[in-house]
């Protein structure tokens, strides 16, 4: 695939991951992740145009690491639930006989909720919120280490800055900033794509630099 190809898809996908968030246009994350399969495609093909694995193979680690992350922090909240439900319904309804059915005729005494009876769910949210940062800040690490290496092999110096601010956004995520600067990320991914030189120019240029 042409490197002017690979950069066009690059730019559309990094636009759609941008815009996908905004209301009235994200469907459930579809747009954003159609935005991530391109940049990846892109990626992909920039690795084999520059003769880099690195570049394609890093961005595939921190997907990966950022999916496994997603998993397992949405299996300890599931398990969490599903293992503190019980004893808290008996909780708030001290009548009930066991029979699920039978909740919508009870009353709930809210009287009887304390820090103890809540505290499974606290800990449980907390738990997979430190699993999801901590495979979020790996996971940029990698992606930071495929934008790296592209802007060395493309020339283009925001490639770089990219992979950095990806990086402080994660880590700043747990504050709540880190997820605008991981957003702004997106647009500015869009603007390196677009200054990468066509095939042509870097050819010729590569051919006065031999001479």
């Amino acid at each position: 695939m042409l490197i002017e190809t690979c950069r066009i898809l690059g730019e559309i996908g990094a636009l759609l991951m941008f815009i996908g968030v905004l209301p009235y246009i994200n469907y459930f994350g579809a747009i954003e992740l159609v935005g991530l399969i391109l940049v990846m495609v892109a990626l992909y093909n920039l690795s084999g145009n520059y003769m880099e694995k690195g570049i394609f193979n890093n961005a595939l680690y921190g997907f990966i690491i950022g999916i496994v992350g997603a998993v397992i922090s949405s299996a300890v909240v599931i398990v969490t639930v599903l293992t503190s439900l019980t004893d808290f319904l008996y909780t708030i309804f001290p009548d009930w006989n066991g029979d699920w059915a039978a909740l919508s005729g009870l009353t709930p005494d809210t009287s009887n909720i304390t820090l103890d009876s809540i505290m499974p769910f606290v800990t449980g949210i907390i738990v997979a919120l430190i699993i999801l940062w901590v495979s979020a800040i790996l996971a940029v690490f990698f992606i930071r280490r495929s934008l790296t290496t592209l802007s060395t092999k493309s020339g283009v110096g925001l490639f770089s800055t990219v992979g950095l601010l990806l990086l402080i956004g994660a880590l700043l995520i747990i504050i709540g900033v880190g997820l605008i600067i991981i957003w702004v990320s997106a647009l500015l991914l869009a603007i390196a794509f677009m200054r990468i030189k066509p095939q042509q120019t870097q050819s010729t240029t590569a051919t006065t630099a031999q001479t």
